[in-house]
């Protein structure tokens, strides 16, 4: 598989909250902590679970930033 996508980062899935569409997959990149929105269908359909491995890609015109309340 080829991406345009530059920043690749493995990672390991810390825990799945799953909603109606959307479901928020945490991950520890060596100590950093990353959060995913993704749809539960892509969830579902990539067999994500706790403990897991996987490689965030993160394409620089997409980054969306967040503070906590």
């Amino acid at each position: 598989m080829r991406l345009s996508a530059r920043n690749k980062i493995p990672a390991r899935v810390t825990s799945i909250t799953h909603g109606e569409a959307t479901a928020n997959v945490e991950l520890d990149a060596d100590g950093t902590r990353l959060v995913a929105a993704i749809t539960t269908e892509a969830a579902r359909e990539l067999g994500l679970a706790e403990g897991g491995r996987v490689v965030a890609m993160i394409k620089a015109s997409d980054v969306i930033l967040a503070v906590e309340d």
